[in-house]
């Protein structure tokens, strides 16, 4: 027999993930009623939390849990 406790965190995480698609749903709605088009904002990708300093000799520990693009 399961705990019903242990059942919660099975359907609150779908829960949770859907709350950002529902709240573009109900403002989409709510724009179309005022007349206007509702567009989503564009995901800006994470950046890393530290500038890279100008100084490249020690930028090994600067830069240790950023992923760098080049």
């Amino acid at each position: 027999m399961v705990c019903v406790m242990c059942l919660i965190p099975m359907f609150l995480v779908p829960i949770v993930n859907l709350l950002p698609v529902l709240f573009h749903i109900i403002m989409a709605k709510i724009y179309r009623v005022m007349g206007k088009e509702y567009q989503r904002p564009e995901r800006v990708p994470p950046a890393c939390p530290f500038r890279p300093s100008a100084n490249k000799s020690n930028n090994s520990e600067i830069l240790k849990g950023c992923k760098v693009t080049r």
